[in-house]
């Protein structure tokens, strides 16, 4: 169980880091699977302390169940963690600052146990219960070839859905990189070539992620295949 601080928090107390926050698109989940988000009710810091140290913080985290295809924002200060059986694809501000909340009792083959980071996580950490994470309004744009779902939109990133198919289109699915941003491309489902020029063309396949620098030229993708988008 973690929780990351945001930008000021890391400024001040991690010699000019950044803060953290993410997203998770869940890419595959087991019927029983769950991820904890936050507190069933209002903690205050003291009791909070207390039940990490005695171990019982458990029975009060709130565990949501989780599905394929389901989005979940992560901001800074939000108490969370993946559970068993979930498998996500984690969009993140460009920091790895992590505060160590609990770590149930784990050890690793020495019997030595993970640092903790109590003091700094209670600091920066949302005490605030019962906030069922929403699933965002999604919005689609349709091209020739493909579908753009709006997925999540921060001062951080931009993530995107897409859905392509030209299997019954002689076109290709066309792009217009930004100048301004570079653009990540995970392909989540199916597989396709992304063509860019005379000669460059790649293949990509289920959990292939390509990097595409701003000031690219234009490509299409050919096939039918479903992409993670991520620009800034």
């Amino acid at each position: 169980m973690q929780v990351h601080p945001d930008d000021n928090y890391a400024w001040e107390h991690e010699n000019g880091a950044l803060g953290k926050t993410e997203m998770w698109y869940v890419l595959d989940a087991r019927k029983d699977a769950r991820i904890i988000y936050g507190f069933y009710h209002d903690m205050d810091k003291k009791s909070l302390h207390r039940s990490l140290l005695d171990g019982t913080v458990e029975k009060y985290l709130q565990k949501i169940p989780v599905k394929r295809g389901d989005v979940f924002f992560i901001n800074a200060g939000q108490v969370h963690a993946i559970c068993a059986g979930t498998l996500v694809a984690e969009i993140q501000e460009n920091s790895n600052l992590t505060y160590r909340m609990y770590d149930y009792n784990r050890t690793d083959r020495h019997g030595k146990k993970r640092e903790l980071h109590i003091e700094k996580a209670l600091d920066v950490a949302d005490l605030k219960g019962g906030r069922t994470p929403k699933q965002p309004m999604r919005l689609l744009r349709y091209a020739k070839g493909c579908a753009a779902e709006l997925l999540c939109r921060c001062e951080h990133f931009q993530v995107e859905r897409l859905l392509v198919n030209t299997e019954r289109q002689r076109g290709l699915a066309e792009f217009h990189p930004a100048g301004n941003t570079f653009q990540i491309m995970l392909c989540i489902s199916g597989c396709g070539t992304l063509v860019s020029g005379m000669a460059t063309s790649i293949n990509l396949f289920k959990g292939d992620c390509i990097f595409i620098p701003a000031n690219s030229q234009d490509f299409s993708i050919h096939g039918k295949m479903q992409v993670l988008r991520v620009t800034c």
